[in-house]
């Protein structure tokens, strides 16, 4: 499955809803995302994956140059991630960097 990304900004809060699988290719379609983001006032960045399928090592990457690039006071919620994810997370350490949510609004 192709991946696709949709971006809901609300107030402070930016929301992505992630499609599909998340590689090196698509890595960069997701950066340019979160640039877009940059300079705007948001505090808080949910990612909606439940229908994302596979996340690369370039996923990651963007997810710590979120932190970079939009801030550290970025809080990120993770929205029901697959196990293989949510697994990926864990052995990589950053899963002390999100939260790991069922749903948004916890």
């Amino acid at each position: 499955m192709a991946f696709k990304i949709e971006t809901v900004i609300e107030e402070q809060t930016a929301r992505m809803t992630l499609h599909g699988e998340l590689d090196s290719l698509s890595a960069r379609v997701f950066m340019t995302e979160i640039e877009k983001l940059s300079g705007q006032p948001i505090e808080v960045l949910v990612l909606d994956m439940e229908d994302l399928d596979f996340m690369s090592s370039a996923g990651l990457r963007v997810l710590i140059f979120s932190k970079q690039k939009i801030g550290t006071h970025l809080a990120i919620y993770i929205v029901k991630p697959q196990e293989l994810i949510v697994d990926t997370l864990e052995k990589t350490g950053l899963h002390h960097s999100v939260t790991i949510v069922d749903q948004y609004p916890v």
